[in-house]
């Protein structure tokens, strides 16, 4: 196990490992927590009820987070026509067709997120497949980052819309602000998420769906949450 150094230990001890916090205790608690310089991000990580082996059973999906992510995101569009003038009223970063596909090939990523209309899927398939998929910037429909309304799919992104998937151990590991949000902020962030987690649902997972939840800021030690959610 690796060795944690004095400030975090000392972290860990403010929290209680045989309790399990409501996200109310938990958004307070974590900002105690967060004492790097710069502004942690807060996570929370859900384990599922899934086998994440079978096709079927894989969760994913997308959430607009009430009060955002914190996080200034850089949004990539590719498209041709008047959606051009519409993405770039909408706020994003950089606009193009075949030019801007040639220049992420060629090594510009400059960008946050990447959404496309569906007159330039073939050519984002076909070249930029192998290097967008791995890092999980691809767009595709279920992630609510192909379509026709790219200035609708700009501004949800810029808004804070989240995309969320389980990894191969069948974790969702997903942000619901920073540490300087207020905890109020971070609880509505989070009721958000577990409720867009609940309908993602699969329909063949069997038992237990949500397992376990913990949030955590960047540097920060985790806290374990009661899945029966906030405080009345």
């Amino acid at each position: 196990m690796p060795k944690h150094g004095k400030r975090y230990r000392a972290l860990i001890e403010k929290v209680d490992r045989n309790k399990q916090y409501t996200i109310d205790e938990a958004a307070a608690l974590v900002k105690n927590l967060a004492t790097a310089k710069f502004d942690e991000t807060v996570e929370v990580h859900f384990r599922l009820g899934i086998d994440p082996r079978k096709s079927d059973q894989n969760v994913r999906g997308t959430v607009a987070l009430p009060h955002g992510t914190g996080k200034t995101v850089r949004v990539a569009v590719i498209t041709k026509g008047d959606n051009v003038a519409a993405a770039e009223a909408a706020g994003a970063d950089v606009v193009g067709g075949d030019e801007l596909i040639d220049r992420i090939a060629g090594g510009f990523m400059e960008f946050d997120s990447v959404v496309a209309t569906p007159d330039m899927m073939a050519q984002v398939g076909q070249k930029l497949a192998r290097l967008l998929g791995p890092r999980g910037l691809l767009p595709n429909p279920k992630s609510g980052t192909v379509g026709p309304d790219v200035a609708g799919m700009v501004r949800g992104l810029k808004a804070g819309r989240i995309e969320f998937r389980n990894d191969k151990t069948g974790v969702v590991h997903a942000p619901i602000g920073k540490a300087s949000f207020d905890p109020a902020n971070l609880s509505a962030n989070y009721q958000a998420l577990i409720s867009a987690l609940e309908a993602a649902k699969p329909g063949s997972a069997k038992g237990v769906y949500l397992r376990s939840a913990f949030l955590t800021s960047t540097m920060g030690p985790s806290i374990p949450l009661t899945l029966g959610g906030a405080q009345a």
